[in-house]
């Protein structure tokens, strides 16, 4: 939030709800957090690619590619992962307003940044869905080598080698990939969806 008072939100002559009218639903931010490799990012996009075709106004925000781009500036230590959390949350609520169904796949390890991007986003936007796979399997999947070189040493602060992952607590979806096909949690993820955004 700035602290210019002399800063004031612009409402203009459309709005959210007229947007939402539009296009048939209600926009939300559907966050997928888990560690590297549990599949967050697959399946975001292929969720993307069917409620695209659906003709749904819809957009995944990948954490490679934000890190290529709004946030290049910053580092893998703690207090700049939280800055990473509070730009995309604010990116994310702006196009929820342009009435879009966000789908944000990051990592995002500690309980307090995903809540506070669900603060940023608003409680009646936000929903956490958890995808859950063992370590020994992420690590199996980690066709680059990270994981590797966490271990030994050459790449700090690795969620789940050597920074930690805080499960979520209360999810509202559990995905489970190493017990699921992708199409399988696709189709469970789409459904959830389509659920709450329904007008």
């Amino acid at each position: 939030m700035s602290g210019n008072k002399n800063i004031q939100k612009f409402r203009g002559e459309v709005s959210r709800e007229d947007r939402e009218n539009i296009h048939g639903h209600r926009a939300a931010v559907f966050w997928f957090t888990g560690l590297s490799g549990s599949g967050k990012s697959t399946i975001a996009h292929a969720v993307e690619k069917e409620l695209f075709d659906d003709l749904m106004r819809v957009y995944v925000f990948d954490g490679d590619n934000v890190r290529h781009g709004l946030c290049a500036d910053l580092s893998f230590a703690p207090t700049a992962r939280t800055e990473n959390i509070r730009r995309i949350s604010e990116v994310a609520k702006l196009f929820v307003e342009n009435s879009t169904v966000c789908l944000c796949a990051f990592i995002s390890p500690l309980l307090s940044d995903r809540q506070m991007a669900r603060e940023i986003i608003g409680d009646n936007d936000f929903y956490e869905i958890f995808v859950t796979c063992p370590l020994e399997v992420c690590e199996e999947r980690d066709v680059k080598g990270f994981y590797k070189m966490a271990r030994e040493g050459k790449i700090k602060n690795y969620t789940g080698i050597s920074a930690p992952y805080e499960a979520p607590e209360n999810p509202d979806l559990i995905v489970e990939t190493d017990k699921e096909t992708l199409e399988e949690s696709v189709t469970r993820v789409k459904e959830f969806i389509l659920q709450k955004v329904k007008i």
